[in-house]
């Protein structure tokens, strides 16, 4: 789904930040067999599957289709769900194919809009759309620029509706989702959000310096990380076919290739990741979920030189 432009990057290389993963065994970590392991929320107190179910998987979907593919993921463990209204149709979709499980799953929603009145009107359409009286989590979406965050706090402004709906009871708990380095840092220090909708990917990390510094941030504020773009292997290339018309980016198609960027992200302080929104790739990212185990020093390594071999989706600094 072409909803980002491509970031510009950088001609020389730039320097990558020594972090390591945080210890596994300490992530508090909930794991059965064949189903996806459980893990932490931050400071919530809730646990979400690793992997989450994005909306955009039942985006066009007929309402049979839909109810399988949100079944399915039930099956394999799934209770993290993920939607927004700039998902196309997916909202109307999800809502029927998820009611009968809706009191055992952790419903996540987002808005673009900056402002109180925008805001507050696309939340009460959400609710309605997704059949729901609250979601657990609501979250400020894509916000990529200091004008955006300076708008949102602003009198009127969008942060006036999450505060109010919390005290309503309509959303659980506050996050947002960024596509810079500069808007989430800043939005971490002007409010204590709950949680953090991220781009987390083994390129975007190494050879785009983008993610260390913001997983950092939100670790120590004891937030809940979510992971976007795990799978992705980088900016479409010119005069290819684009055959996941739902993916804005290339996404990694080889499970061997996938079941690496998964490893890499999820041995990051990172509660869940979400899939691709292709319905293909992300049955294959189900399956490979219920198998993936933490990667040792020289995996990473490894990953680190392939990862700088490639073109990362996001680079910071910007150019």
């Amino acid at each position: 789904m072409n909803r980002r432009k491509f970031i510009k990057t950088a001609t020389t290389a730039i320097p990558i930040l020594s972090t390591l993963p945080a210890n596994m065994n300490m992530m508090n970590q909930k794991k059965a067999n064949k189903v996806l392991e459980k893990r932490s929320l931050g400071r919530t107190g809730e646990k979400l599957s690793v992997l989450g179910f994005g909306g955009i998987v039942v985006m066009n979907a007929t309402p049979n289709e839909s109810a399988n593919r949100v079944s399915q993921a039930i099956d394999y463990g799934v209770n993290y769900f993920d939607v927004a209204p700039s998902y196309g149709d997916a909202e109307v979709k999800l809502g029927p194919a998820l009611k009968p499980y809706r009191k055992n799953v952790f419903l996540a929603c987002k808005t673009q809009e900056r402002m109180k009145d925008g805001a507050t009107k696309e939340l009460e359409q959400s609710l309605e759309n997704l059949q729901t009286d609250h979601f657990d989590l609501y979250q400020l979406h894509a916000v990529t620029n200091l004008n955006e965050v300076e708008t949102i706090f602003s009198s009127n402004g969008a942060m006036e509706t999450f505060v109010k709906a919390k005290k309503e009871g309509k959303i659980r708990h506050i996050g947002f989702s960024a596509h810079s380095v500069e808007a989430a840092m800043n939005l971490m220090d002007r409010y204590d959000f709950d949680t953090i909708l991220y781009p987390i990917n083994f390129r975007i990390w190494y050879a785009g310096n983008f993610g260390p510094q913001v997983v950092e941030k939100a670790r120590q504020k004891k937030m809940g990380i979510l992971a976007l773009k795990s799978l992705a292997k980088g900016p479409w290339p010119k005069d290819v076919e684009k055959k996941f018309p739902k993916c804005w980016y290339e996404p990694l198609t080889d499970p061997q290739e996938m079941t690496m960027a998964l490893r890499f992200t999820l041995s990051q302080p990172v509660t869940a990741a979400l899939p691709p929104g292709d319905e293909n790739l992300y049955r294959i990212a189900l399956d490979l979920g219920t198998r993936i185990e933490p990667l040792n020093e020289p995996d990473f390594i490894t990953i680190k030189e392939k990862a700088l071999g490639g073109y990362p989706l996001f680079k910071y600094p910007q150019e």
